[in-house]
């Protein structure tokens, strides 16, 4: 199974400890310690699976094995099944809720993330899909590997990974030109900078300034084009704010670089998955 780094290890240590420090007394209650069996995960609606070798490894840490049908990144219909896990009764049971919790939420991204990238590119160009720094807290390696499962390109994945201006730091530096100016004087020279903007004058502004990436943000469809028209050749796009699917399709018609869309971690809902367990005979 696929390596996982130390912070994912130090998560599944969290997420077993929670739900199994005291034990788990139904099971050990009821099914005999030799009992064995194997479960089944079933799609209970389309999907794009995610999170597979963290949730193959919560099984795996209490001594059972696991394996799916494919890698991140693979669709299923409703109905299919995924992959399965076997081993003793009480370990499969131990591991279920857990192993869930990490796959379901993080399915639930990769699919998110497809579906919005099926948007964009119904408004032909060559837009790409960008998360954000809105993941859960701990979990960020995680959401971010099922973003690029589900056809998403990562941005940021720490306050040191890129110059990232955003409209705090152009107030404090008491204007958009200033803000770029300074990091481009005291900045990582290996970095790129990117400003936040939230109108053509910004948008001027930031180019003069020497800005190698400009954030238009809560742009009308209209103006976004405009800023298209006006950057071409001069500096990279990137659209944010009120993006839903609908509007994806409009969005990418303008001819800006990325798309940016803080849903697809804050706000993807968990997918639908079952574990079907069944003793050996």
């Amino acid at each position: 199974m696929a390596e996982l780094s130390g912070s994912v290890e130090r998560l599944i240590d969290l997420a077993l400890e929670e739900d199994l420090s005291l034990g788990d007394v139904t099971s050990e209650a009821t099914i005999p310690a030799d009992a064995a069996g194997t479960g089944r995960f079933l799609a209970k609606d389309d999907l794009v699976l995610a999170g597979t070798a963290v949730a193959a490894r919560v099984f795996e840490r209490l001594g059972a094995t696991c394996r799916f049908d494919g890698p991140d990144g693979t669709p299923f219909r409703k109905g299919q099944f995924l992959g399965e896990a076997a081993g003793p009764l009480r370990a499969l049971l131990a591991a279920e809720r857990t192993a869930l919790n990490f796959l379901q939420r993080l399915t639930g991204v990769a699919t998110a993330t497809r579906r919005a990238a099926e948007a964009l590119g119904a408004g032909g160009g060559t837009t790409r899909l960008l998360d954000t720094r809105k993941t859960t807290p701990g979990w960020r390696r995680l959401e971010k590997d099922a973003v690029r499962a589900g056809g998403g390109v990562n941005h940021r994945f720490s306050l040191g990974d890129g110059l990232l201006i955003k409209d705090n730091h152009v107030a404090a530096c008491a204007g958009v030109g200033e803000a770029v100016r300074r990091a481009r004087a005291r900045g990582n020279a290996m970095l790129r900078v990117e400003v936040e903007v939230v109108d053509l004058p910004g948008l001027e502004e930031a180019i003069g300034a020497g800005a190698d990436i400009v954030l238009l943000d809560n742009m009308d469809d209209a103006t976004m084009a405009e800023a298209v028209r006006r950057a071409r050749g001069r500096v990279l796009l990137e659209a944010s704010g009120n993006m839903t699917l609908e509007r994806l399709p409009r969005v990418a018609a303008t001819g800006v670089d990325y798309v940016s869309m803080g849903a697809l971690t804050h706000s993807a809902p968990a997918a639908d998955i079952s574990f079907e367990v069944e003793p050996a005979r």
